[in-house]
């Protein structure tokens, strides 16, 4: 890297510092902050009223970035709305793209924490002016609604990045450049070194993108791990390729203009007959890996990438405990959304709600178990109503292998409320189903137990609140979860869900009946997983996120008179 490519990049970091500096400011408060709005009208109106022409024009074309030579092409994305993208990507040889990647390591490595940081600073901040058209690629793979897509897959995924960034400034702000180490002897003349520290890489990194949200789970690994100097190879998902392809261009294109190689960054896709990502998590050359998905391919990789660091989001139990309420009416609305948003195929939505049998109290008077479960039921059923609101909220699911699972899912209890098929307004091709709810009771954990992914949820008849707290706490310690809902308006039931969301390891959200909803996490402020449980072994994100990403290595010698 030319000393002028080093100086563009140090620019970039002080022109961006004092987003870094306030981001570092936001991980230390956890209070309210984010950066990059989250309304369209914040973006310039050009780039909104273009996003879906722009969309368009990526359709039905090769999308080209740097790397090796092509060995190949492939492609086969197909819209959860109703038609083929029709988009093709360059497959690599993976020797060819790992050997290209460690030689542009040494650059990377040497241009120091500030370069680094001033190019993926850089890259977020393009990443987001991107934000309107990245929507329409992140709803066409997801199938999130086009406000959600721009929500989760832009400015929220951004966050994500960017608290990642923070994070790993200030794990290598920790560690100083140089020191003077000087020990007394008596006497004698002291004994004198001088000291040098360096931050070094791990080696190469392997972001395995999902499925469902195919920027918020890749950023944070991305920028956790190009920002301690470490090439990172994306492998997307086969059913969602393009919006991480756009990701990974922006992301070349910094680098390009910085001197450095662009490939430090590059896409990897394969088909779902021919997958490449064991074969690349086995590879000693890779000494990180992030996936998000299954419980069964993460187990794997931890068990068997022995030679990389491994970052796992899988699959649990997600529950809500009711024991009692002020206002039923209010709870059953939150959780009507909570159940309805993306179609439940969100890592954080509720599964198991567990309930008394012999039912809750609540400000207006007792309510039997059944009273609870058809007053949730009849919630969701007002909330969809109006078909275009609804498919507004639910968007379209993803894989057909997850509308196969609400059928297979109908016999596992008494049908509360039927999923039922929606003919969406824009996409008459689009697969839209209406949440499934079941009734179930606490002795049938083969049912509820087992992570049915989709808009899938049983209500769980308990004996007691005791009951079902020491119920939610035995499945989510065997099987995990990211997120535990209570309801009570005892601070005794309170005060025992804490101590069991830290028995487990889970985020604890108590009394949600208004805007907030338990499967909602804020960058910044909430930790994505513990890390401590079944479901994940990381945090998105937290200071060992970052911290396992790099080592530090010193030099002493004997200072010269």
């Amino acid at each position: 890297m030319s000393n002028h490519a080093h100086a563009a990049a140090i620019e970039l970091f002080e022109h961006h510092r004092g987003l870094l500096d306030r981001a570092v400011q936001a991980i230390g408060e956890r209070g309210y902050w984010s950066p990059f709005p989250e309304s369209l009208k914040h973006y310039p109106e050009e780039a909104v009223k273009g996003a879906q022409s722009a969309f368009e024009g990526l359709l039905g074309r090769h999308f080209a970035l740097a790397g090796p030579e092509s060995v190949a092409r492939v492609g086969a994305e197909r819209s959860p709305y109703g038609f083929d993208l029709g988009v093709s990507y360059d497959q690599y040889d993976a020797e060819a793209l790992m050997t290209r990647m460690q030689a542009a390591l040494p650059a990377w490595r040497d241009a120091g924490p500030r370069a680094r940081l001033g190019a993926c600073l850089e890259m977020l901040q393009r990443l987001n002016a991107l934000s309107p058209t990245l929507a329409h690629a992140v709803m066409h793979t997801s199938g999130q609604a086009y406000m959600m897509a721009f929500q989760a897959g832009g400015p929220h995924a951004q966050d994500r990045g960017l608290e990642a960034l923070a994070y790993a400034w200030r794990a290598m702000a920790e560690v100083p450049e140089t020191a003077r180490w000087t020990k007394p002897q008596g006497k004698q003349e002291p004994l004198v070194l001088d000291k040098r520290w360096h931050i070094v890489p791990r080696g190469l990194s392997l972001v395995i993108a999902c499925s469902t949200f195919p920027t918020w789970n890749t950023y944070p690994g991305l920028f956790a791990s190009l920002a301690t100097g470490n090439p990172v190879m994306v492998k997307a998902h086969p059913a969602a390729i393009l919006p991480v392809a756009m990701s990974v261009r922006v992301a070349q294109e910094v680098l390009a203009e910085l001197g450095f190689d662009p490939a430090l960054v590059s896409l990897v896709v394969d088909m779902p007959e021919a997958p490449v990502s064991q074969r690349l998590a086995l590879d000693p050359r890779v000494k990180l890996v992030d996936f998000t998905g299954s419980s069964a391919f993460g187990d794997w990789l931890e068990a068997n990438a022995r030679q990389a660091q491994v970052f796992t989001e899988k699959a649990g139990i997600n529950s809500v405990i009711i024991d009692s309420v002020r206002d039923f009416k209010a709870v059953a609305r939150n959780l009507a959304f909570s159940l309805s948003l993306y179609s439940g195929q969100m890592c954080t939505t509720t599964q198991a709600i567990y309930v008394p049998r012999d039912g809750i109290r609540t400000a207006d008077g007792f309510l039997s178990f059944d009273e609870v479960a058809q007053g949730l039921a009849g919630a969701i059923r007002s909330f969809l109503a109006d078909n275009e609101r609804a498919c507004a909220v639910m968007g379209a699911i993803q894989s057909e292998a997850t509308a196969q699972r609400i059928q297979a899912c109908r016999a596992l209890g008494e049908v509360l409320l039927d999923s039922e098929a929606r003919e969406h307004p824009q996409f008459p091709g689009a697969r839209v189903h209406t949440p499934l709810l079941l009734k179930v009771d606490a002795s049938a954990r083969h049912a509820y137990a087992e992570e049915r992914f989709g808009p899938i949820a049983f209500i769980v008849a308990t004996d007691d609140s005791a009951h079902s707290l020491r119920l939610a706490g035995e499945v989510i310690g065997e099987k995990g979860a990211l997120t535990l809902g209570v309801y009570s308006t005892d601070d005794a039931v309170l005060d025992r869900a804490e101590q069991l969301s830290q028995e487990v390891a889970v985020a604890l959200s108590i009394n949600f009946d208004g805007g907030v909803f338990v499967n909602q996490s804020a960058a910044f402020s909430d930790f994505h997983a513990s890390g401590g449980n079944p479901a994940a072994n990381a945090s998105i994100t937290d200071g060992a996120f970052v911290s396992r990403r790099f080592v530090t290595v010193q030099s002493r010698r004997q200072a010269l008179a």
